[in-house]
């Protein structure tokens, strides 16, 4: 009777289980081992991603599970174009969207002059969380906006696209939310150097 080297065997399912396209193929046959390390692997970076749009973590997480049932439902259409990373991205980013809609917070104000100003705050040492505390406090149409722009990269076309606004619409929560930023960025140095604007 032969004997079957376990180690040799751990290494085999670890290994395959590495490689992202067998892990797909293994997702989209409904593998629930592959579905679950494939989540493991990304649900950090996901829900990163959720907590851009949605202030409170439990929020964010409910959110970037309901896209990861999208992408396990959805993986099949996944084609190898571009960055799987960048796909699942887009999922959540939609995601994210559709849980600020079914809580009616997304709220956009129209102006008819839009500008896009400059943007280069001084960052200081500021450290990124009180820099994402501050983008937790722009509105919600602001705060999305914002995100979609600056951090995801999205064109105004997309994201007028995606939220159901103008463009215009888009450029200017745009230039709101960077001045309130701005704003509260310049408070933010001015109490850290002991000088009281009142």
């Amino acid at each position: 009777m032969k004997t079957v080297n376990k180690n040799i065997w751990t290494v085999k399912v670890i290994s395959f289980f590495n490689n992202e396209k067998q892990l797909i193929k293994k997702c989209i046959e409904g593998n629930h081992e592959a579905q679950r390390r494939l989540y493991e692997q990304h649900s950090p970076r996901m829900l990163s991603v959720c907590r851009q749009y949605l202030k409170h973590i439990e929020k964010a997480e409910e959110a970037m599970c309901d896209g990861f049932l999208k992408i396990f439902e959805n993986i099949e259409s996944y084609r190898h174009e571009g960055s799987f990373e960048g796909w699942m991205r887009r999922i959540m980013v939609r995601t994210s969207i559709d849980h600020l809609r079914r809580e009616s917070k997304l709220e956009f104000v129209d102006t008819q002059h839009p500008v896009e100003p400059a943007y280069n705050p001084n960052q200081n040492d500021l450290e990124v969380e009180h820099i994402q505390q501050l983008i937790d406090n722009l509105p919600e149409g602001y705060r999305a906006v914002f995100v979609l722009y600056a951090i995801e990269g999205y064109k105004h076309a997309e994201i007028a696209d995606m939220l159901n606004i103008s463009e215009n619409t888009s450029k200017s929560q745009l230039f709101k939310a960077r001045k309130m930023l701005q704003q509260k960025l310049e408070d933010a140095n001015l109490y850290r150097n002991g000088t009281d604007k009142i």
